[in-house]
């Protein structure tokens, strides 16, 4: 993988699989606790990286014109199987095709019909690419649900950090949503370094802030809102994150390292 996902990653996923059709990017951000161009420019990259793949509309086929949908359960050889599945989407009236591991079993393929005349017709064209179908039955109702390890944990007291990375030694790599009253707010680093709101054991990797990923220097003023990363030298991720966070959450610990590289 080239992308790696934070916090706020998951939590737009989770909102999107919520109900991605009335979710807006300011309706994420104002749940993530981010701007609305932090949102558009995460969904973009998370598009680009082919994780989010795309945003289908569950329909129920029956109500919409009384037609039947129906689970092909097949079988395809494992060097076949994911060319057999390109083909199988390719048929008319298939609407999902789904690959597994298993030896056998190993083709999900839905398909719609009018009738059980057309569901014989897909039948029939399925089995002429060669796939063995093992099972079939009659689907009554599909339900969607959003992953819930990428919502919100209301019981459960959650870092500042949206996301840590514990390098060798004692070094880490903290990333951190800036809040409006932080003391580094409106400092640029080179003043935040001097009056030791930022210790110099700290170094601002990067920023990002709504649409843009900022290369930090001496003269960039951190903004509410902006997304840093920091590498801390010494691991003393709590005392980065007092310059970057209001003064009543300064009390909330980290992840020590081993939660942190489960992640």
């Amino acid at each position: 993988m080239d992308y790696r996902l934070d916090e706020i990653d998951r939590r737009i996923i989770y909102e999107l699989m919520c109900d991605a059709r009335n979710t807006s990017a300011p309706t994420i951000a104002e749940q993530v606790n981010v701007s609305p161009g932090t949102v558009r420019n995460r969904i973009r990259q998370l598009e680009e990286h082919g994780i989010i793949r795309g945003y289908t509309v569950g329909v129920d086929f029956e109500r919409a014109d009384g037609h039947l949908t129906n689970l092909y359960i097949c079988n395809a050889p494992i060097s076949e199987r994911k060319p057999l599945a390109r083909e199988a989407s390719a048929v008319p009236g298939v609407i999902n095709v789904r690959e597994l591991m298993t030896g056998r079993r190993n083709l999900h393929i839905l398909a719609v019909g009018e009738d059980t005349a057309a569901l014989r017709r897909i039948t029939r064209a399925l089995s002429r690419l060669g796939i063995e179908i093992e099972d079939e039955t009659l689907v009554e109702a599909e339900t969607n649900s959003p992953y819930r390890s990428f919502g919100p944990d209301d019981d459960v007291p959650t870092t500042q950090a949206t996301d840590f990375i514990s390098l060798t030694g004692d070094a880490n790599v903290v990333d951190v949503t800036v809040k409006a009253d932080a003391p580094i707010v409106g400092k640029t680093l080179a003043e935040a370094v001097r009056d030791e709101t930022l210790d110099d054991d700290s170094l601002v990797i990067a920023i990002e802030r709504d649409d843009r990923v900022l290369t930090p220097h001496g003269t960039t003023t951190i903004e509410p809102d902006d997304i840093v990363t920091v590498l801390s030298r010494s691991g003393d991720t709590d005392r980065i994150l007092k310059a970057f966070v209001s003064s009543d959450e300064r009390d909330v610990s980290t992840p020590d390292s081993e939660d942190a590289e489960r992640r």
